[in-house]
Formats: C-alpha cells, sequence, structure tokens
C-alpha cells in the first residue's frame, strides 16, 4: 500500500448531487454502528499493538480511539450551535496537538470506548429527530466555508468509516486477528 492508500483506506468523503432522506438516514445508521463496530475491532489487542501507529508518521491505534471520542463530540457541539443559532462559525483545534497530550498516550481505551457509545447514543437520538429545516441549517466552518448539517452527517459517518478502517487495515496487514 502507499502513503495514501494508507492515509485514506477508504478513500476521502465524496458525495455528489442532492443529498436524500435516504442517505441521512443510512449515515445516522453508521453513526449509530459505529461503536460497538469499533469496541468489536481493538478488543484483544495487547498494549504493544495499541500503541503500534497505523502507518508511518501516523498515529497508534490508541490515539486514533481517543481522537475519535474528541472529534465527535466537537461534531455534536456544532450540530448544538447550528441548531440554536444563526450560523455559528465553529472553533476548529489541531487534532494533531490534542493526539500528543498524555490522555491520549496513557489512558486506557476502555475510557473512550464507553464515551463514544454513550456519545453516540445521544448523538443519533439528535441527528433522528431532525427535519428538512433542519438539515439545511448550516455553519460556517474557518477553513470550510458554509456546511449544512445533512453533508456534515455524512462527513462524520465517512470519518467513523475511515479511522476503523486505519485500524481494520493495520491488523490485517500484521495478521493479528
Amino acid at each position: 500500500m502507499n502513503l495514501e492508500q494508507l492515509k485514506y483506506p477508504i478513500g476521502q468523503f465524496e458525495h455528489t448531487g442532492n443529498i436524500s432522506h435516504e442517505d441521512v438516514q443510512n449515515w445516522i445508521n453508521e453513526i449509530a454502528a459505529l461503536p460497538q463496530q469499533l469496541r468489536s475491532t481493538v478488543e484483544g489487542l495487547t498494549e504493544e499493538q495499541l500503541d503500534t501507529p497505523y502507518r508511518p508518521e501516523g498515529w497508534t491505534v490508541r490515539q486514533v480511539v481517543h481522537h475519535i471520542a474528541d472529534s465527535h463530540l466537537n461534531s455534536m457541539i456544532r450540530f448544538k450551535l447550528t441548531l440554536t443559532e444563526d450560523t455559528p462559525t465553529i472553533k476548529t483545534y489541531f487534532e494533531d496537538r490534542w493526539a500528543d497530550l498524555a490522555d491520549y498516550r496513557l489512558l486506557s481505551l476502555e475510557s473512550s470506548l464507553s464515551f463514544i457509545a454513550s456519545l453516540h447514543e445521544r448523538w443519533v437520538i439528535l441527528l433522528r429527530s431532525l427535519d428538512r429545516n433542519d438539515l439545511s441549517k448550516e455553519f460556517m466552518h474557518p477553513d470550510s466555508g458554509r456546511v449544512d448539517l445533512a453533508r456534515n452527517i455524512g462527513i462524520y459517518a465517512w470519518h467513523g468509516r475511515h479511522h476503523l478502517a486505519h485500524i481494520t487495515s493495520l491488523i490485517e496487514r500484521m495478521s493479528w486477528k
């Protein structure tokens, strides 16, 4: 595998044309399924395996799991801001710097796995409550510009699959399971 394939094992997020109700429902179902898929994937990995980067100069499996927790929390907050404010400008953060903090290196996975399960339970209830008007609401991303909530659901369904594939492709390449 080349570096680009290691970085984007499922490719980058792409969706052309209008986003259908079915698209949104499928994406929400993917977000709902991620916590159990993630838990099943990392279950039984050793500490050494958890501290293995999924690619050269990439994050470790442990860092990826902790990143998903932080990233998806940030996303849910962005959804709530967008639903309660008029086109808010959201704050970005330095994901790579967060991944270098002590909790990403030292914390057991259980903390983030449990957090992701609870967070996704709440997030999915929120997402399933959105109507067409809610889905068209937008936030302003400093780098990406205006993003509507329907598209952002797709982006985060992809985000979960993307990082899950980092872990599953590493497990496959290393013949761990």
